[in-house]
């Protein structure tokens, strides 16, 4: 079976599933190997700047697609499943722009377009991968692991205290996470009071997040990995009153990949809730692995 994936983590499921694309996006990374399969796309994003970046994407959304795809690349690899999402046309291609390509080619593959709104979601999406790779035993096994995984965490868990936390998947302008975050959070063992579950991430005023006072802040961009978001910290610790919140006055400001834990729908997401019980719960969990680092 030939299978193009057009989101980094549909990308990382075929992969967990034993799958490998004959075509991928043009940001995906993980694992390393698929950086050397053929692009099916590019972005028309190039900012470094939270703010500029920001811009870029308004501008590119409001006319149109915020990617290019390359129609004869895809029909070069004769694709007899495209693996997209439908999510968000901003983190990568969505089944919006597959359809539009493929209405103009002589490819005719099937499309699985995935849909993660809460962690339970994602879940489903390795299982209906499975069903549509014929790797449904696999998928089965890695979906009870990854179960199994999660409760280990929400069953050293303490009721309380549950710390304030934040998740921010943008610095400017101010974004809490959304969708499954809150889920990621809340089993980790802290309270996420900035949005609700299965809801998209929105900009958030200064104040508001001032407000909400946060005991544990875990900044972790959409798109930028560790030493990015610490090249670009001052656009949050620059705002005033950033040294009153409570989570800088305690030392509980963490910097996280985002693509690798957070803003993808994959089974690295449990990999979030267990570094993030040890950012709510260090006396329970230990000290967090050397991948969460300090601004």
């Amino acid at each position: 079976m030939n299978v193009i994936s057009t989101s980094p983590s549909s990308t990382e499921i075929l992969y967990a599933l034993g799958v490998e694309p004959v075509a991928v996006s043009h940001a995906c990374d993980y694992p390393p190997e698929a950086i050397e399969l053929p692009e099916i796309d590019v972005s028309k994003v190039d900012a470094r700047a939270s703010a500029d970046r920001h811009d870029q994407v308004q501008a590119a959304t409001s006319d149109g697609h915020l990617y290019r795809m390359n129609p004869e690349r895809i029909d070069a690899v004769d694709p007899d499943l495209i693996v997209t999402q439908g999510v968000c046309g901003v983190c990568a291609v969505d089944d919006v722009l597959v359809g539009e390509t493929l209405a103009e080619l002589e490819a005719d593959p099937d499309v699985l377009a995935l849909q993660a709104e809460q962690l339970e979601d994602v879940l489903e999406c390795v299982r209906e991968v499975g069903a549509a790779t014929g790797t449904e035993d696999r998928a089965a096994s890695l979906i009870e692991e990854l179960r199994d995984r999660i409760a280990a965490v929400e069953t050293r868990v303490p009721e309380h205290p549950r710390p304030r936390t934040a998740v921010l998947e943008w610095m400017d302008p101010v974004r809490p996470a959304g969708y499954w975050v809150p889920d990621v959070v809340t089993a980790a063992g802290g309270e996420y009071g900035l949005g609700d579950v299965g809801q998209p991430s929105e900009p958030l005023e200064w104040e508001a997040f001032l407000e909400y006072d946060p005991e544990v802040v875990v900044v972790a961009p959409c798109g930028f990995d560790a030493d990015r978001t610490c090249d670009q910290f001052h656009e949050l610790a620059d705002r005033p009153g950033w040294d009153d919140v409570t989570a800088v006055r305690e030392d509980r400001v963490f910097v996280l990949d985002g693509g690798a834990y957070l803003t993808r729908w994959t089974p690295r997401l449990v990999g979030a809730v267990e570094r993030l019980a040890t950012l709510c719960h260090s006396d329970v969990f230990g000290e967090s692995p050397t991948d969460v680092r300090r601004p």
